[in-house]
């Protein structure tokens, strides 16, 4: 295997000048950094990553740690479509990546930092966490880099990705309020969750602004999860059967209410408008295709990269970065009938 002694020898250069041009220092004339380049393609040189790390104190690797990672999510597919993100951004970025699942009883067993440490990675980008998780106090008195998607904490060494949740949920609900609907049911996640607080806000306002009773009895939760949701919205819609919409607070949950309204005969949207969020990829596929409010994961990937090497690099950055949404309605709302 060629070191860089041997592209040193055969371009005509201290083996200094090949490590610094090779690790991208500015002070390598250009022409010397493409003729060492070029040496070092011909002869298939290949970086000792490790021994790179311990030199410059980084091994130029990025952690995605997503908490409670399970089967359940891959329906909506938005885990792995911010994984792709990661992982595409982190390649233009000549970064690696390393995906670690968490859950509360390992949580228990093993530091925020132990964990970091243990993977070997510069800083991370953390999925999925709930407000009251303890690795979340972790990461804010953890020294080490990190970017929170959709939890708005920033510290020194904290940054956030998100999207504006209670401006898209107020949307949704602005829409079905158009369309004539005055009882609208609500399906939310969970209180743990920091979208689930937004989107309960954007319900709350919209109907609000519209002078419409806020009915603690129309809102349930759902957990996030089709099976739950379609259970909690079974219920509620046999207790409140003035219910003509409802919005729910992922694409998921959604499915799970169309379930229910099918169980109980109620059609989708002659008797109930139905909205989701997230546009999933599912979302355009069911029949009737769900009204939703669409984000991309990808990007959110993407722009969570971006922001965690911008702070490894030590530049000056906002560490907030707040991404578009947009509503995109389609077949499972409707105007309200009228008796």
């Amino acid at each position: 295997m060629a070191t860089i002694k041997d592209i040193a020898k055969a371009a005509g250069v201290s083996v200094t000048t090949v490590s610094r041009a090779l690790n991208g220092y500015d002070d390598v004339k250009e022409s010397t950094k493409k003729r060492i380049v070029e040496v070092a393609e011909q002869l298939n040189y290949s970086p000792n990553y490790v021994a790179r790390s311990l030199v410059m104190n980084q091994t130029k690797t990025i952690g995605l740690l997503v908490s409670g990672l399970s089967r359940n999510g891959t329906k909506d597919n938005i885990v792995m479509e911010v994984l792709t993100g990661v992982d595409h951004r982190c390649s233009e970025l000549g970064y690696d990546m390393v995906l670690f699942n968490t859950t509360t009883a390992q949580q228990k067993q093993k530091t925020y930092a132990q964990l970091c440490r243990e993977r070997q990675v510069d800083g991370v980008i953390v999925q999925g966490i709930k407000t009251d998780d303890p690795y979340l106090e972790e990461v804010i008195e953890s020294d080490i880099p990190c970017v929170l998607v959709d939890i708005p904490v920033e510290a020194p060494t904290v940054g956030y990705v998100t999207t504006n949740n209670s401006k898209g949920a107020y949307e949704a609900v602005e829409h079905l309020i158009g369309l004539g609907h005055r009882n609208i049911g609500f399906m939310n996640g969970h209180n743990r969750a920091y979208v689930s607080q937004e989107r309960l806000k954007g319900y709350e306002q919209a109907l609000r602004m519209h002078r419409i009773p806020v009915i603690p009895a129309y809102m349930t939760t759902g957990d996030f999860d089709e099976r739950i949701a379609e259970e909690s919205a079974y219920e509620l819609l046999q207790q409140s059967p003035e219910i003509t919409a409802m919005f729910c607070a992922s694409d998921l949950m959604a499915f799970g209410v169309m379930k229910a309204a099918k169980r109980l005969s109620i059609s989708v949207p002659e008797d109930l408008s139905v909205v989701g969020y997230d546009d999933s990829l599912l979302a355009s596929y069911v029949t009737p295709s769900l009204t939703t409010v669409a984000q991309d994961p990808y990007r959110i990937g993407s722009e969570a990269t971006e922001l965690i090497v911008r702070m490894l690099q030590d530049e000056a950055v906002d560490r907030s970065s707040i991404l578009s949404h947009m509503f995109t309605p389609r077949e499972s709302t409707t105007v309200v009938r009228t008796s």
